[in-house]
């Protein structure tokens, strides 16, 4: 055990990482990416000690001889000053790394395994690199239902759970297809029908626009539990930010390293989805399973198995779920990007919107009608259409949108949206016989979304319809010319739509 004197260094890792010099780190036998343990009291004011296990690295020249270089991400969990002493001890490695190492294996977890690991996830026990382990098991291994069903509960148990004291029904989509803001749609639908609401939804990570971040162009989206339930038992619904709520915080850490790793195990994702669900105390849910070319799903054989696996998985939780498996060939609506998709949200409630946003929105609006009651069998969509079309679903927008602290009176045109512009015609003419969901992702992400609220694309045409040579096909928005020319350039290398006949590409010969 050695005392060192506090270095505060204004850099974000995203890992529980602390620099030592070359002599001190000698001194305590540890090498690169050893965990180590601080401990600090604060005799002066409140007493109390305090301690938290971080990795090594290890520096010539950042921190000197005698001093610990504290980076920012520890601050929040071990609030230090700059100068303070630190008590600094090698920590041994936690049982949990050699439960990944059983996982990847092949062999079944325990309930009291699967738990030790999330625990040691959230308290930032484990390096990236054990965690990818874990995540590369799951993808690689798979797990069984009784470890999915311990791995959700654990990773909602070790968060925030929010009880509303009263029945809650929410809808969820696995994801993969741009421009999917049917839930400013389907929330304030189901809020006018009576039912309670309460949506948490994500930030974008490799989409152009999270919920979240579109329903943030309306109103603000970070809110504390007890506001929540104040917001919801005035409107019967809402749509903010789960991560501000600490609500299945393993969650956020698997899915960051995910990203970088490029997986999306099936095991993980019936988990992650699930625990929020738990941890909100939800009772009835739908769950959009978007199929198609581009999709995370391509075909109904895999989709449906997947809707049984959440249908079960909803069984052992004491939740009711049913599984929509819906059109995910390409982007919902004709907008993507998070200005571009509250425009046409709001143009919907207004009762000027897109066919295709409409039949979803009010497909899966429906079945919670039907699921809890308020309807029969095949009737929750047409009580739907007609609560969109009655205009009560933008009242209870307006409602919502007031009681988060946006303008209820807010016009479309009034929302800004980028104004570097570039338009894409059709070279021929023809049929759209194809739109890329991941190039329209792309081009959108290029062009700034979500960073720039105001970025991303409107479709003009989508698949099957009719164009002219010199039609606009989409238009690319960007607060920046930098990232507009970004987009522009990423078009040639990623097409985002075909045309029947057009020729792609010239290869000249010799």
């Amino acid at each position: 055990m050695v005392v060192l004197k506090a270095k505060i260094i204004d850099i974000i890792t995203g890992e529980k990482s602390i620099v030592l010099n070359e002599e001190d780190a000698k001194n305590l036998m540890l090498k690169l990416n050893d965990r180590v343990r601080l401990n600090r009291c604060d005799v002066s004011t409140t007493g109390i000690c305090e301690s938290i296990v971080c990795f090594t690295e290890i520096t010539k020249t950042l921190v000197n001889p005698g001093e610990i270089g504290i980076y920012r991400d520890i601050l929040k969990d071990f609030p230090i000053k700059d100068g303070e002493n630190i008590e600094v001890n090698p920590a041994p490695t936690p049982l949990s790394v050699e439960y990944i190492k059983k996982k990847m294996k092949g062999k079944t977890l325990t309930k009291s395994e699967i738990n030790q690991i999330i625990k040691d996830v959230v308290s930032y026990s484990l390096s990236q690199i054990e965690i990818a382990a874990f995540l590369m098991a799951e993808e690689y291994v798979g797990m069984n239902m009784d470890e999915i069903e311990n791995l959700t509960r654990a990773i909602a148990e070790n968060g925030n759970i929010i009880d509303f004291e009263e029945p809650v029904v929410d809808k969820h989509s696995i994801g993969g297809v741009p421009g999917n803001k049917v839930s400013l749609l389907i929330v304030p639908i189901v809020a006018s029908a009576g039912l309670k609401i309460p949506k948490t939804s994500s930030r974008a990570i490799t989409s152009p626009s999270g919920t979240a971040d579109t329903m943030e162009v309306l109103a603000p989206v970070n809110f504390s539990a007890g506001e929540l339930k104040r917001i919801l038992k005035k409107t019967g619904g809402f749509i903010v930010w789960g991560g501000s709520l600490n609500i299945a915080p393993a969650d956020d850490i698997f899915i960051r390293i995910e990203h970088v790793l490029s997986i999306d195990p099936l095991s993980q994702m019936l988990a992650s989805i699930m625990a929020k669900k738990l941890a909100m105390n939800i009772k009835t849910l739908v769950l959009d399973i978007p199929v198609g070319r581009g999709a995370k799903v391509e075909n109904f054989d895999e989709a449906r198995k997947i809707a049984n696996q959440f249908i079960e998985l909803g069984n052992r939780l004491d939740i009711r779920v049913r599984c929509g498996i819906t059109y995910g060939g390409q982007p919902v609506g004709h907008t993507v990007g998070p200005a571009l998709e509250a425009k046409e949200a709001l143009e919907t409630l207004m009762g000027n919107g897109p066919k295709s946003l409409i039949e979803k929105s009010t497909a899966l609006a429906g079945m919670l009608f039907e699921m809890t009651g308020l309807t029969t069998k095949g009737g929750g969509q047409d009580m739907a259409k007609e609560i969109l079309r009655s205009g009560k679903a933008y009242q209870k927008m307006k409602e919502i949108i007031e009681a988060q602290g946006g303008n209820p009176n807010i016009k479309p045109d009034e929302i800004p949206l980028g104004d570097k512009r570039y338009v894409v015609v059709a070279p021929t003419d023809g049929y759209i016989s194809s739109i890329s969901n991941s190039a329209i992702n792309a081009i959108a992400r290029a062009a700034g979304a979500p960073i720039d609220k105001g970025a991303g694309v409107k479709l003009y045409a989508k698949m099957g319809y009719a164009v002219k040579k010199g039609d606009p096909i989409i238009e690319i928005y960007a607060e920046r010319s930098t990232k507009l020319k970004e987009a522009i350039d990423l078009i040639s290398r990623n097409p985002p739509f075909m045309i029947e006949g057009m020729l792609l590409e010239e290869v000249p010969g010799f």
